[in-house]
Parts: C-alpha cells; structure tokens; sequence
C-alpha cells in the first residue's frame, strides 16, 4: 500500500514535540496548545511560570521519525534542577515532580549533632 503524501509541510514536522495530559475538574485531557509551544524548552518555561494548575504526564513524539515516548521523568528532573537552582514553582508542579522523581524537594534534611 503506498503511503498518501502529508498535507502538513515537513519543516514543522521534524522536531520533538511535547504534550501535557492535565488534570481538569472534569477529569484528565491533553492541553491545548499551540504549535510553537510544544519545544521542551517552552514547556518547561510554562511549567515553572504556572501555565499548567495539575500535570499529570509529558509525552514527547515525533511525527517525521515516527517515534512517541513518555517523557514525564525527564520533565520532572529537569523541573528539579530548576528548582535546585532556585526557581519557584506552584505546588501542582511540585507534587508533579516529587511523584515522578521519588524525592521530595525544598526539604531540609536533619542532620545528627556532633557531642563535643
């Protein structure tokens, strides 16, 4: 079977995109986004800056490749080195990337005292 050409120009195709499934009142829904906003790096602009209120997960894809990929882990570390960094996020985003990175950030751990 021959494969019918794309209508959609290759240019805007061969590049990973992102897409984030969000949590709604009315339950889960992949956001609507604009095109140009699914660069990992907008993404993770609009994560810290609160453009998301409940990220659930992150999916990556290529339509050109034609490969697709969770890629909530990957988001979720990189959110952590935001923070480390000092960047505040909403608490949505923190439980985001607590859940995804098995730690909790912006804790003090106790250290033991030293008895002299």
């Amino acid at each position: 079977m021959r494969k019918a050409p794309s209508i959609i120009p290759t240019d805007r195709l061969d590049r990973d995109m992102y897409l984030v499934l969000e949590d709604f009142s009315g339950g889960p829904a992949w956001r609507e986004t604009d095109e140009d906003r699914t660069d990992y790096l907008i993404l993770i602009n609009d994560l810290l800056n609160g453009q998301y209120d409940h990220p659930l997960r992150v999916v990556a894809f290529n339509p050109l490749e034609g490969w697709s990929r969770d890629a909530t882990e990957d988001v979720a570390r990189e959110l952590e080195r935001w923070v480390a960094e000092g960047h505040e996020v909403t608490d949505p985003v923190r439980e985001f990337i607590e859940r995804f990175t098995g730690r909790p950030i912006g804790v003090q751990l106790l250290l033991p005292l030293r008895e002299f």
